[in-house]
């Protein structure tokens, strides 16, 4: 699934409006009713971003991954709830025992992202969010086309392994301040943003991912005051969408010395 929009893109020249598709990527809350009927018990298991489509199929390949489930025919079913389509009900056979109390803290403790882990929708929707000050920093295209090959030369553990994400903060100068790199690109998020809690909020630093950008990425961001965010990678629609609405820029598939931007486009010089 797929979602037009009109951006800006830079190919050497000015920037110019362009047509362009995202991913669709929206939230899915899995519930899971267990127990004995008529009274069985229903909990939030967790948020996830996920792009629509065969959410049944996600959710049984999740909760057997998690180990709610270790057979097919513990799942009797995963049901959509509501009219937004955004909660399926996993129905789990009357004979599953569940422990709610450790399902709902490994969720909680353990997620390797911004979004997966979260209760309910609403949890997510009413994070808090730093606001971010229109206009800065202000950077040049040509500054944003030299950022990639800056990061990439920090990277010793890729050298080596050729496998790992990194994640920078950088000056919009091009100064590498803070590279940090995991097999996991919201894990590498999360160790640049630890690596400098000291200095938020990250009001006049870019970040510098080398793999798609995400919602969980751009709410990351935000929630460190970091106004610009950078992805070698395509954006989702998730994504441009919590940009635009948090006053972030958004740059993608920002490699071979071209970008595109998809919001807050008024930090750049032209």
């Amino acid at each position: 699934m797929t979602a037009g929009r009109t951006i800006l893109k830079f190919d050497g020249g000015p920037l110019v409006p362009a047509p362009d598709r995202v991913a669709v990527e929206s939230p899915l809350e899995i519930r899971v009713a267990h127990g004995p009927r008529p009274s069985r018990r229903v909990f939030p298991l967790t948020v996830t971003m996920r792009t629509p489509g065969h959410d049944a199929d996600l959710v049984a390949g999740f909760l057997f991954a998690e180990g709610l489930i270790s057979s097919p025919d513990q799942l009797e079913g995963a049901v959509p709830c509501g009219t937004a389509g955004d909660v399926v009900r996993a129905e789990l056979a009357p004979s599953v025992a569940i422990d709610e109390d450790r399902f709902r803290r490994a969720f909680v403790t353990s997620a390797a992202c911004g979004v997966c882990g979260k209760l309910t929708l609403a949890a997510l929707e009413s994070q808090s969010r730093t606001p971010l000050v229109p206009g800065s920093p202000r950077f040049t295209p040509q500054q944003v086309v030299s950022w990639p090959d800056r990061v990439r030369a920090v990277q010793p553990a890729f050298d080596e392994t050729g496998g790992l994400h990194a994640a920078a903060l950088l000056t919009p100068s091009g100064e590498v301040l803070t590279v940090r790199e995991d097999v996991g690109r919201h894990n590498a998020v999360d160790k640049v943003i630890g690596a400098s809690l000291d200095a938020l909020p990250l009001s006049d630093r870019i970040l510098v991912v080398t793999g798609r950008a995400g919602f969980e990425l751009v709410q990351k961001a935000v929630a460190a005051g970091i106004p610009v965010l950078a992805a070698v990678g395509a954006p989702s629609s998730a994504a441009v969408e919590l940009a635009e609405a948090a006053g972030l820029t958004l740059l993608g598939f920002v490699r071979d010395r071209r970008f595109n931007v998809y919001s807050a486009a008024g930090r750049i010089v032209t």
